[in-house]
């Protein structure tokens, strides 16, 4: 069974250069073999913390049917989107024992490294593995070229090839572990 990484976009700013950065993340993904999905926090809107709207279910689902996660995620004012904080606080149990890999972006130097350290620390919270490698789209206004996509592309793909590679191994060694663990809790 192929591994299920949901890949998701964590703003619904208007004007989001990340969305190219996860539309990126996401074409890269779907030349290995694995299944991929987006989930963009603007399609899941939650303007507080309170019950979960109904269209959460379908991100609890998946959340549970997942393998790993990516997120990609801007930097701003040295932090992560609230809306993405609420969106992934609606899945605690489901994320347990599963890796996390982060893509920052950023308009600076630095690519969203900020709001990466804050979910590696979140992530470690609802129980999941971070894994080291990261990559990090700083300067992306310079990034985006004239057609809308990301310039460099095939050196950015080394980058996520690193990535991927360190996650489908976390991946792949924690479904194991899990269905072991499940198997003796039950």
């Amino acid at each position: 069974m192929k591994l299920f990484i949901p890949i998701i976009l964590g703003t619904g700013r208007e004007g989001r250069r990340s969305e190219l950065v996860a539309q990126h993340v996401l074409a890269f993904a779907r030349t290995l073999d694995i299944e991929v999905e987006l989930f963009d926090v603007r399609d899941f809107p939650q303007h507080f913390t309170q019950e979960p709207k109904p269209e959460i279910k379908r991100w609890q689902e998946a959340a549970e049917r997942a393998d790993a996660f990516v997120i990609v995620s801007p930097e701003y004012n040295h932090g992560y989107p609230g809306e993405l904080k609420l969106f992934i606080d609606n899945v605690y149990k489901e994320c347990n024992r599963k890796p996390i890999a982060f893509v920052g972006v950023s308009v600076g130097p630095l690519g969203g490294a900020r709001a990466v350290e804050q979910l590696r620390l979140v992530a470690v919270e609802l129980h999941m593995v971070p894994i080291r490698t990261a990559v990090y789209f700083g300067h992306i206004i310079d990034l985006v070229a004239e057609d809308k996509t990301i310039k460099d592309g095939a050196e950015w793909d080394k980058r996520l090839a690193q990535l991927f590679d360190e996650l489908l191994w976390y991946a792949n060694t924690l479904r194991e572990q899990r269905i072991a663990w499940n198997k003796e809790q039950a």
